[in-house]
């Protein structure tokens, strides 16, 4: 899975943030706000996303209600998979992401770590 061009991260970043499945006219009534797009762009882009599978939809009289499949998060961790498949040493990729974190982040990460039950953790 690749990332988000720019207009396709701003719908999916208004789809996250409304919480409930949206029409096409309220993403585009929304982007419109603060920039000058066409109805059919965000109509064609958010289409694109449902065929991509980022987006479920369901039809509501003459119009489709979309809402993502998945979360913020579990897209992002899909999309740190991606790199790390691709990053050749994996190792050295966490290393130098971690060498990257700062206070808040390294604090979040060892949170992580010692949550119970997480995949991969053994007994030790």
């Amino acid at each position: 899975m690749r990332g988000l061009g720019p207009l396709e991260a701003a719908v999916m970043q208004h789809l996250w943030a409304a919480g409930e499945p949206q029409p096409v006219r309220t993403v585009h009534e929304q982007l419109a706000a603060g920039r000058k797009i066409a109805y059919t762009t965000v109509m064609t882009v958010m289409d694109n996303l449902h065929r991509k599978g980022l987006l479920d939809r369901l039809r509501e009289g003459r119009a489709y209600l979309y809402s993502p499949k998945q979360s913020r998060e579990e897209y992002t961790a899909v999309l740190l998979g991606d790199v790390l498949a691709e990053g050749g040493d994996r190792q050295g990729v966490l290393m130098h992401f971690v060498d990257g974190l700062d206070e808040d982040g390294l604090e979040s990460l060892r949170q992580v770590l010692k949550t119970p039950g997480r995949r991969g953790q053994g007994g030790a």
